[in-house]
């Protein structure tokens, strides 16, 4: 895994309980090129490895995150909001797109909740830059929660607080208005998402866009398995509460990972044999129909006793 060494050069109050972290190489090198919709990893100073989107314009000679300090949530934000000054090192990971904008469409219509707001703003920027047409739907419960407006700023935005309209966004409404050839994208909390996706169920797969910050559904366990890691001639039970990436690592066998969700893709692993039980929500459901060939080992099991796989 490519790291690059980094150093947090602003950090900006973007709205209530919303900051922007700026980070700049040390040494002046060139950024790694990226695309609307990407995400980084960041390898924090205490340990946890956490994603987030990239919100700046491609090419502007920084990366910019905005996190939303989540006190209850597994830490990162928490980090970066109580801990993290400007100066300090960090190390990122390389872009990564499993969000990716069709910058070809007749027309794009983006829809965010709070912080899924940010790698909308990204897309938002480049579809200015490309002079298409688009519209942005934002989300919020209280106007000071909304974020990077200044970005969003022009006729495109439509800014919706709940509760100075006294209901929540009509996601439904939206997609049934949008023409029959538009790209859509959602991003934010699981209602908005499921009723995007409920919304939009009858569209063509290629056209609807989802990026989650939680798994679709609940990750349950299941019936134990063995797991065979192919390279490492190591045959190994998985329990019914153990997942393939913890035997792993108990085994010392190395696996990158990082939401350990079933969110980012990290530690997809290739399948030698057996058939993958697909739990994650990073693949598509057609994907998942006829995905033999790798599977996400954060969260995802086994259909069969057993299952071989190239580690």
């Amino acid at each position: 895994m490519t790291l690059f060494a980094m150093r947090l050069d602003a950090v900006r109050r973007e709205a209530e309980g919303v900051c922007s972290f700026e980070l700049g190489t040390v040494d002046g090198a060139p950024f790694p090129p990226f695309a609307a919709g990407a995400h980084v990893d960041l390898h924090l100073p205490n340990g946890l490895v956490r994603q987030y989107s990239l919100v700046g314009r491609p090419g502007a000679g920084s990366f910019v995150i905005g996190v939303k300090h989540e006190p209850e949530g597994r830490g990162g934000s928490a980090y970066l909001h109580q801990h993290m000054r400007v100066g300090a090192a960090i190390d990122v990971g390389a872009p990564r797109n499993n969000f990716p904008l069709a910058e070809d469409a007749s027309h794009v219509v983006l829809v965010a909740g709070g912080i899924g707001v940010t790698p909308l703003a990204a897309m938002a920027l480049r579809l200015r830059e490309l002079r298409r047409s688009f519209e942005v739907h934002y989300a919020v419960q209280r106007r000071q929660q909304a974020a990077f407006l200044a970005l969003l700023a022009g006729p495109e935005l439509v800014l919706h607080v709940d509760e100075e309209q006294g209901r929540p966004l009509d996601v439904a409404g939206i997609v049934r208005g949008a023409a029959h050839d538009a790209h859509l994208y959602c991003c934010g909390p699981g209602g908005m998402l499921e009723a995007f996706e409920d919304a939009a169920a009858a569209r063509p797969p290629a056209f609807v866009h989802v990026e989650r910050f939680a798994p679709a559904r609940t990750l349950r366990s299941g019936d134990a398995f063995t797991v065979e890691f192919a390279r490492s001639a190591v045959r190994l039970l998985v329990a019914p509460d153990q997942t393939i990436l913890s035997v792993a690592r108990g085994a010392g066998i190395g696996v990158p990972s990082s939401c350990e969700q079933g969110l980012c893709g990290t530690c997809e692993t290739r399948v030698l044999a057996g058939r993958p039980d697909h739990k994650d929500s990073f693949f598509t459901d057609e994907e998942k129909s006829g995905h033999a060939s790798s599977m996400l080992i954060c969260c995802s099991r086994s259909r069969d006793e057993l299952l071989v796989l190239d580690l």
